[in-house]
């Protein structure tokens, strides 16, 4: 090391005098050493102030330019050393190098850059003030040499993760080089090419999740791209079914864009994506296409449409999966498909075999998504139905406890969602839950939730309708007096939220009069 701080030292003075031999064996030791302990020597480089110099060697004549590039490909494999190339001004003179004949040079460079931008967001947007998008894109069409292009792909993938130079990408016109390279190597069983059709087509979707450039290349559902991808769905191969699937999902970002879609068929084509991966299917496709359908799911109008098209019937094959991001997705779509859907929901919760499914992923604590899901959709099925015969069919289940503690999520929305299907319940089935919201310490909890300062508006208020449902049952009316509920909700009269203060009024008057 101490030998280093002499190459520093005469680093600083050869990068001035431009004295190539000299300069050479410096970066020679500067290599070895990172070598040898790569951050220890970043930390002195950084330390010895030699990084702005770096941005002055980076020029294209001279015989150490691809060493210079070389050692910050290296210092850059440290993440604590990304934003320093950035402020040392190294990207512009790096971006210009992308034009370099020579190809040691070009590999060096690609290296560098994809180092400085790898996992660093402020790195990235100094890259979108640049031409680098532009630069890279021409590089890549004169690239013809498969490890060449392999190189400009992993410079390309950090920066397109930055949403404007996805769009700059696009209007450089990536995506009808990477859309040509899917057709060129589709049909290839080598394993080079197989690789570069995944790294393609992988990248084709990142460029979609940006939400300008996803609507450029969706030009209301008439572009080049759009048609192309959608002819993925269907084909043999299945990274291209993934990609298709996963690209659909990420143009169903808005509802005019599902809206089209759907009206266009391509609900059916998912459909029959999905039929080809029912038995030991391939788990990313299942989930890439109920993704996808779940977002086609979302816009009113298109429930009914994709309702009639089968789609649940669809989903619910998938009911025996063992997989979580399967079982995940399966429960928002159809949770989004039943949203005001009274028959629908009302169907689906009269069906034991999902009914009994969801309360065992209810328990499944290892995946905190699934079982969050499994609850949502349990409160949707009575929400939306309001029907008798769900409310019993989740009961004869042993649903009602886990709705119950659903009611003490930390997320409002999901106690919100739990306390209006438990009021449902106590007003349309309460003799036949009674027992299951006795043990479950129903009432406990909604004491607790009352009495809980923190407890959101909407908590509070729909905790005291809940209240005067459950006074219907003898066995929970005893409960209630024996919790004195009154001091509780006497106290929320004089609430700020006109709506608590008043439902407050109303349940002490109504407490009252039972007691």
């Amino acid at each position: 090391m101490d030998n280093l701080s002499d190459t520093l030292k005469k680093l600083k003075i050869t990068a001035v005098d431009r004295t190539d031999d000299s300069l050479e064996g410096c970066l020679d030791c500067l290599l070895q050493a990172l070598a040898q302990n790569n951050m220890e020597t970043s930390e002195k480089i950084q330390g010895s102030g030699i990084l702005q110099l770096f941005a002055s060697l980076l020029v294209p004549q001279s015989s150490c330019t691809a060493k210079v590039a070389n050692i910050i490909a290296e210092i850059a494999k440290n993440e604590f050393m990304r934003i320093p190339c950035v402020d040392a001004g190294l990207i512009s003179p790096l971006v210009q190098l992308l034009n370099s004949k020579d190809q040691e040079v070009l590999l060096q460079t690609g290296r560098a850059l994809g180092n400085i931008c790898y996992d660093s967001q402020s790195s990235k947007e100094q890259f979108a003030s640049t031409n680098i998008a532009e630069e890279l894109v021409k590089l890549f069409k004169k690239q013809i040499d498969h490890d060449k292009r392999e190189m400009v792909f992993e410079v390309l993938a950090p920066l397109a993760e930055n949403d404007a130079i996805k769009l700059q990408l696009v209007e450089a016109g990536l995506v009808e080089c990477l859309l040509e390279i899917v057709q060129q190597k589709v049909d290839s069983d080598k394993e080079e090419d197989i690789a570069e059709l995944k790294t393609a087509s992988d990248l084709m979707v990142l460029l979609l999740l940006g939400d300008e450039s996803m609507q450029k290349l969706f030009e209301g559902g008439k572009g080049n791209v759009f048609q192309r991808v959608l002819s993925w769905i269907p084909s043999n191969n299945h990274q291209l079914q993934l990609a298709g699937a996963l690209a659909i999902a990420n143009f169903a970002r808005n509802d005019g864009n599902c809206i089209h879609m759907v009206d266009n068929g391509i609900v059916e084509k998912l459909m029959d994506l999905l039929d080809r991966h029912v038995e030991d299917g391939n788990v990313t496709v299942q989930h890439a296409a109920l993704s996808a359908l779940r977002n086609l799911a979302i816009p009113v109008i298109n429930k009914a449409k994709m309702l009639s098209a089968g789609v649940t019937e669809a989903v619910l094959k998938f009911l025996k999966s063992e997989m979580p991001p399967v079982q995940f997705k399966l429960l928002g779509t159809l949770r989004m498909l039943i949203d005001a859907q009274a028959e629908a929901a009302e169907q689906l919760g009269k069906n034991v075999k999902l009914v009994e499914r969801l309360v065992e992923w209810c328990e499944a604590k290892d995946h905190a998504g699934v079982m969050g899901e499994s609850n949502r959709l349990l409160s949707a099925l009575i929400r939306h139905s309001k029907s008798k015969d769900v409310i019993k069919t989740i009961v004869q289940s042993g649903g009602i406890k886990h709705l119950v503690t659903m009611a003490t999520s930390e997320h409002v929305i999901m106690q919100n969602e739990a306390l209006v299907a438990l009021a449902l319940i106590a007003a349309l089935e309460l003799g036949t839950a009674e027992k299951d919201l006795e043990s479950a310490k129903l009432v406990q909890i909604l004491h607790t939730l009352l009495a809980d300062e923190r407890s959101a508006p909407e908590i509070k208020y729909n905790s005291m309708v809940l209240i005067c449902a459950l006074m219907g049952s003898e066995s929970l009316h005893k409960e209630v007096q024996d919790l004195a509920f009154l001091d509780v909700v006497s106290k929320l009269r004089s609430h700020e939220n006109k709506s608590v203060a008043q439902q407050a009024s109303l349940t002490e008057q109504r407490l009252a009069v039972e007691s």
